[in-house]
């Protein structure tokens, strides 16, 4: 396999069935994408070790001659048992193969080899299961060889049951053989400044480090390869859009921006000013608009938008509002079409159009979507459906991005003549990963929130410390319903009996996952919708209490019913999965209980917080758990009932969750999360990688002089792996 290449086909140099093995496991395809799975630490063989002072549970290396070797069948289970007798002068211990019979024809006895492996202990005899091994004839060979590998770190890879560690190393070494000339993704003035190893080198380096120090040279060269590959490809793709030539939607005096501003009850905020400016001078740029804009729940993003869909309506254009949930958009209608108001509601006549539809209902908001009579749509996946077409849409808006992948996005947009695009999120972003993700956006942030609003308290309720408050937070709930309010109560699962019994997760919260529960955390959800519905239906205090549950499951227009009526105020306390997470208004919803809110991430306790608190009337959160304190759990917890600033909490968000969970893996499959890179260890390199990457493009904006780095982002970056933000 002379020459293979990082595009090289992984079943073309492995064979099918370890390619095919590999594709389950990690997604790969390409012999680039097997060798950017670097290992996760390094172990080490540990020094030439006596048999007879073998340290039980330490990985050791031994120079021995093979004494005897037997074969058996296991008396309790299936199979075979190879037990063979080595001995280095001064002591014996055993090695112990399952189910290889045939290693019986290299172990015969007088061989002689280095044997690596963990010490175990069988009936007071020393052993070693399944060790390494390799054999040699020449005893002085053996021994200058295990000198030379005691020292040689051995790279434990991420690994699945399937695809084991050993396997990963092995294949890897295959294709390391066999691989070619590397050409470098970095340009040679930057590699020489910053003393940074050939493509091919680093490689090496990583996978077989002859010492340790072979290994932070290879780690810094192939941070900076994924820094700076990922930064051209963010501005590469702002290039493109900005080649795009984009239909102007100027604005009219007397129009219907104006007729809308006219109407509205109340005046902008500074912020939503500034904001509103920039998108109006954007629909009238000599490029579609690409814009992010992030801010606080209820600091009026949706209002901001919607004054641009009037000026993109001017024109006959069509703007089309994208949103997570069906209960999000139902809710994205209604609200939309009240602001409008009698006069202008008629004549944008804003539609909705979803996959729950009834199929007559559907076919009525399709036909004037296409015939251009629906000046605004709103609508959640049913809008990137191929049978869904638009006269003219000049206006995408995309609601929570991070619940949508960039190929869903890129689906609505193609569905009109380079549309101006907005993306709407409530997650506060942290600097360096607004640069990471969001590089080829133009990013605005509105900070003030509209006068009148009341605020929100929040609290943690210590169950580990203090049991008793649990009956205190349902008698609170109870107390503001008595004063004519009403409360959320959220919960992380529909069932939690049923979650237990098949180990599944309903609407699962976005704290760290695959993480085992540290000390005083248990990993088993104690609370679903079901369980607080029975709960409170019971206690005296909710006897004249009109409660409701809403989770994902229920039929779409049932979920719709239960949110309408209680905006309208016929359901007191609302008991709820996460599917009310973002964009439900309920003015008068005063209370909010989070039940184990240990299972939710920074992020999403300030998302599910938001929705009290709205209107005129304060907001309280109970942020119930279980979690002892000193946990990271807790420290999540702790961290939201400490402020209601999101872009102080979205920097402590990072800083608790680390770096694993900041890109958009869940929507974008394996290939999507960053390796080596670190979003928040690594600002500086980010920002570093930015700059050379500007100056690059400015010099040669085709990359005719830089065909590593094309090959590089053609390999590499693919549509997911511009992707939003995970579960942030």
């Amino acid at each position: 396999m002379p020459g293979l290449s990082l595009a090289s086909r992984l079943d073309g140099a492995v064979g099918g069935k370890t390619a095919s093995a590999f594709d389950r496991a990690f997604g790969m395809k390409t012999v680039g994408e097997l060798l950017e799975h670097y290992p996760r630490r390094y172990a080490r063989r540990g020094e030439l070790t006596p048999i007879a002072s073998l340290p039980l549970g330490e990985p050791v290396t031994i120079v021995a001659e093979v004494v005897s070797a037997s074969e058996r069948r296991m008396q309790n289970r299936r199979g075979s048992l190879l037990e063979v007798v080595i001995s280095d002068g001064d002591g014996r211990m055993s090695l112990t193969f399952f189910n290889q019979p045939w290693r019986l024809k290299d172990l015969t006895p007088g061989r002689r080899g280095i044997f690596s492996g963990k010490v175990g202990e069988y009936r007071r005899q020393t052993q070693l299961t399944n060790p390494d091994y390799e054999l040699f004839d020449d005893i002085a060979e053996a021994r200058a060889e295990a000198e030379v590998t005691a020292k040689r770190p051995i790279p434990i890879y991420p690994a699945t049951s399937s695809v084991p560690s050993t396997l990963v190393q092995k294949t890897i070494a295959v294709v390391l053989d066999a691989l070619g000339d590397v050409d470098d993704p970095l340009p040679d003035d930057l590699r020489t400044r910053r003393g940074l190893l050939p493509a091919r080198a680093a490689l090496e380096s990583i996978h077989r480090p002859e010492s340790d120090d072979d290994i932070p040279p290879a780690v810094a060269t192939l941070r900076m390869h994924e820094a700076f590959v990922l930064q051209t490809a963010l501005l590469q793709q702002r290039q493109f859009v900005r080649a795009l030539s984009a239909t102007k939607r100027p604005a009219a005096p007397g129009g219907l921006l104006e007729r809308f501003d006219e109407i509205l009850p109340f005046d902008l905020t500074p912020d939503q000013q500034n904001v509103g400016a920039q998108l109006a001078a954007d629909l009238t740029g000599d490029w579609p608009m690409n814009r992010l804009v992030q801010g606080e729940v209820g600091s009026g993003k949706t209002l901001v938008a919607l004054r641009a869909m009037m000026q993109v309506a001017e024109s006959g254009g069509q703007s089309a509002l994208i949103a997570p949930t069906e209960v999000l958009a139902g809710q994205h209608l209604r609200s939309i079409a009240r602001m409008l108001g009698p006069e202008l509601a008629p004549v944008l006549m804003p539609t909705l159009l979803t996959g729950q539809m009834p199929a007559a209902e559907r076919r009525r908001a399709a036909l004037r979507v296409a015939s251009g009579q629906a000046r605004i749509v709103v609508g959640t996946h049913a809008l990137l459906s191929a049978t869904t077409t638009f006269a003219d849409l000049g206006f995408v808006v995309v609601d929570e991005q991070h619940r949508f992948g960039v190929d869903q996005r890129e689906a609505l947009r193609s569905k009109g003549d380079s549309p101006h695009t907005l993306v709407l999120t409530a997650t506060p972003i942290p600097r360096t990963v607004a640069m990471t993700v969001f590089g080829d956006l133009d990013v605005s942030t509105i900070r003030t929130m509209p006068a009148g609003r009341a605020g929100i308290q929040s609290f943690v309720a210590p169950l580990a410390e203090k049991p008793g408050w649990f009956a205190r937070v349902w008698d609170r709930v109870a107390e503001e319903v008595a004063q004519g309010r009403q409360a959320f109560v959220v919960c992380a699962a529909i069932d939690a009996e049923q979650l237990a019994a098949d180990d599944k997760t309903d609407e699962p919260a976005d704290a760290p996952d695959g993480a085992a529960p540290a000390a005083g955390e248990s990993n088993r959800t104690r609370w679903g919708v079901v369980q607080v519905e029975a709960l409170i239906s019971r206690l005296p205090g909710f006897a004249d209490i009109r409660v409701q549950i809403l989770h994902g499951k229920m039929p779409s227009d049932e979920k719709d019913a239960v949110m309408q009526a209680f905006a309208r105020g016929d359901i007191d306390v609302l008991v709820a999965t996460t599917v009310i997470e973002v964009g439900v208004d309920v003015p008068n919803a005063s209370t909010m209980v989070i039940l184990e809110a240990d299972r939710f991430g920074v992020s999403q306790l300030h998302q599910l917080r938001g929705r009290v608190g709205r209107g005129g009337v304060p907001g309280l959160c109970l942020l119930v758990t279980e979690a002892a304190p000193g946990t990271s759990s807790r420290s999540r917890v702790e961290a939201v009932a400490a402020t209601l600033d999101g872009f102080a909490l979205a920097e402590v968000d990072l800083e608790l969750r680390g770096e694993g969970d900041v890109l958009g893996g869940a929507q974008s499959g394996a290939r999507s999360s960053l390796r080596l890179l670190r979003v928040v260890t690594d600002a500086d390199l980010i920002t570093e990688a930015r700059a050379e990457g500007e100056r690059l493009l400015a010099d040669d904006p085709a990359l005719v002089r830089h065909p590593g780095l094309a090959a590089a982002l053609e390999r590499r970056v693919g549509v997911e792996e511009r992707a939003a933000l995970a579960k942030s």
